[in-house]
């Protein structure tokens, strides 16, 4: 299916993206929307209920079924023509998500109505877009997502009333972008940062549920000498998942060279991989639950540079992006090496704009800044590339 692409009147102009926690909360506050998200029925989980205090405050019910009727008109049959469709919550969203973003939307409805919690699996990027996207139209319910620290791509959305989730790391966030010291591997200060510490030291609020302690995010570290067996990215999420773990169990994976690597888990599952992984490729390994303080990322290395392209065709500006031929890039497009977005299926003649992300398989990701246009009526793209 072609991916996902804004059409070229989209010549707006924003910073560069340093986080997908950043670039999500863009694409939702573009629209004029909060930066809120939601989560899939088939991959959440439900946290501790709320208090019967909680419940009971104005609000908590009465509204479930005026919005369960928006979400199953916009859910319906494929081909339905109802209009809420067309200008409700599911508007815009990707045809390959429409149908999971519908479970997402009811089941953060259902959690805002209770005044409960709900924590999804691990999404991929497109996905969680697609569905910040959806839940920004709709009240009384936010989502903050969290993938073991500030720069992780794979998240856990963590969904409920601002009144239960609380105030998020927002302030550290800030401060690490703006400084270029953000690394997976600082203890995130979850003291003396909320306004009210009742509900942020509460067991529902986000700063718990996303603490090293006691979090839904857990680091496992596989050890093993690769000095003559060298494995990749692929080589270990192929290991775990060759256990038989579902995929949105797993969050993203981060290769230390020759001594092995490190995943971001679910808690119950970075205990099964301690007795399940016992090799990846021909080298017996070790895996053992480890504070989030122990992953040490490095600072990004970026290339920053302006391009004037003729279009804005996928193929035209992947290729100045990364610095190799037109052809040569067709060829990869067309070979599925190319996702816009985080989704595969596009096309070289796909057209992309301000604020999407182009991924080239073992070569990192370019974002496209700032578009404007020449005096010749030419393209000129702010380019930022990820090494």
């Amino acid at each position: 299916m072609l991916a996902s692409a804004r059409p070229a009147h989209a010549l707006a102009t924003r910073p560069s993206v340093v986080s997908f926690a950043g670039a999500l909360a863009w694409r939702v506050t573009r629209s004029g929307v909060p930066p809120t998200c939601v989560i899939p029925s088939d991959l959440s989980t439900s946290a501790n209920a709320s208090s019967s205090s909680a419940r009971s405050q104005p609000g908590a019910t009465g509204s479930s079924t005026r919005r369960s009727s928006v979400v199953t008109s916009a859910t319906g049959k494929k081909g339905g023509k109802s209009s809420s469709n067309a200008s409700g919550l599911l508007s815009g969203v990707h045809p390959d998500s429409v149908e999971q973003v519908g479970r997402i939307v009811e089941k953060a409805q259902a959690a805002s109505d209770r005044w409960g919690v709900e924590i999804t699996g691990f999404l991929d990027p497109a996905l969680a877009a697609d569905a910040a996207m959806a839940i920004g139209r709709a009240a009384d319910v936010t989502a903050m997502p969290w993938g073991g620290h500030v720069r992780a791509e794979r998240v856990r959305l963590v969904m409920g009333r601002k009144e239960t989730l609380g105030e998020p790391w927002e302030a550290k966030e800030e401060q690490e972008e703006t400084d270029g010291t953000t690394d997976g591997g600082e203890d995130v200060d979850t003291e003396n940062r909320d306004s009210n510490p009742s509900v942020s030291n509460s067991p529902d609020s986000f700063r718990q549920i996303a603490s090293d302690e006691n979090g839904v995010v857990v680091l496992v570290q596989i050890t093993g000498n690769f000095v003559f067996d060298t494995a990749d990215h692929r080589d270990f999420l192929g290991a775990i998942l060759g256990t038989g773990i579902d995929r949105g169990k797993i969050g993203d994976v981060y290769v230390s060279g020759e001594r092995g690597a490190f995943v971001m888990c679910d808690p119950a599952m970075g205990e099964f991989l301690g007795t399940a992984l016992t090799s990846v490729r021909t080298v017996p390994v070790r895996c053992a639950v480890v504070p989030l303080s122990e992953l040490k990322l490095p600072k990004p290395r970026v290339d920053q540079f302006t391009t004037i392209e003729a279009s804005m065709r996928l193929d035209a500006v992947a290729s100045a992006g990364f610095r190799m031929s037109r052809a040569k890039m067709n060829d990869l497009i067309v070979a599925g090496a190319v996702r816009v977005n985080w989704r595969e299926g596009c096309k070289p003649k796909t057209l992309v704009a301000a604020g999407d992300v182009i991924s080239l398989r073992g070569k990192g990701r370019v974002e496209i800044g700032a578009v404007g246009e020449t005096a010749k009526g030419k393209f000129q793209v702010d380019v930022v590339r990820y090494l």
